[in-house]
């Protein structure tokens, strides 16, 4: 079986949450990754992990919001 390795934008986006927060993430070493020289990828199976753990994001306070209002918890 092929594991497949997101983003940092892909990973975000699946989550609902901003680059920024999975960049704090990987930093605090809370999501483990993959480096490929200067890239870092995430597994796949990371974010499904996450989710079934319950993990969801918060919700902006303001129904205009985009996405760089979300807050990054976990």
């Amino acid at each position: 079986m092929q594991k497949r390795l997101l983003k940092v934008e892909e990973f975000a986006e699946k989550l609902g949450v901003t680059t920024s927060c999975v960049r704090r993430w990987v930093l605090e070493r809370r999501i483990p990754v993959v480096k490929l020289g200067r890239l870092v990828r995430i597994p796949e199976a990371e974010s499904e992990r996450i989710i079934e753990a319950g993990f969801r994001p918060a919700v902006p306070r303001t129904a205009g919001a985009d996405s760089s209002s979300r807050k990054c918890t976990r």
